[in-house]
């Protein structure tokens, strides 16, 4: 049996907004956008995600997730520079002793996004 990739469904009330920020602050590409299902996705290099509406099917009060949404990158001081001064921040760059260089974001939503390099 092989699983072949993960792309995690977000939900979010803040449709519009959450396709903006990932498109103009953190450079994905939109790929589909369905407004009658209330659907899109983006994706940069082998990062994919998928956004929606809440819908009847069902509770929706605010968009929760408990953990992060972990980005290895190749250059993270790059990434850190560009969008530091653009996007609310978990924590700031630094060098951990597990030999990863990272940093972590809010997006819209509140969802953390942490960017990482190993060293």
């Amino acid at each position: 049996m092989k699983f072949n990739s993960l792309r995690p469904i977000l939900w979010t009330d803040q449709f519009e907004e959450t396709i903006a920020f990932y498109t103009e602050i953190l450079g994905f590409e939109l790929g589909e956008k369905n407004e009658d299902w209330g659907w899109a996705s983006v994706s940069r290099d082998n990062v994919e995600l998928m956004f929606a509406k809440p819908n009847q099917h069902t509770v929706f009060i605010k968009p929760n997730f408990t953990g992060s949404f972990y980005i290895n990158v190749q250059n993270v001081d790059e990434i850190w520079e560009s969008l530091k001064s653009d996007v609310k921040i978990c924590y700031e760059l630094e060098t951990f002793e597990w030999r990863m260089r990272e940093f972590a974001i809010y997006d819209n939503n509140g969802f953390i996004l942490q960017f990482g390099q190993e060293i």
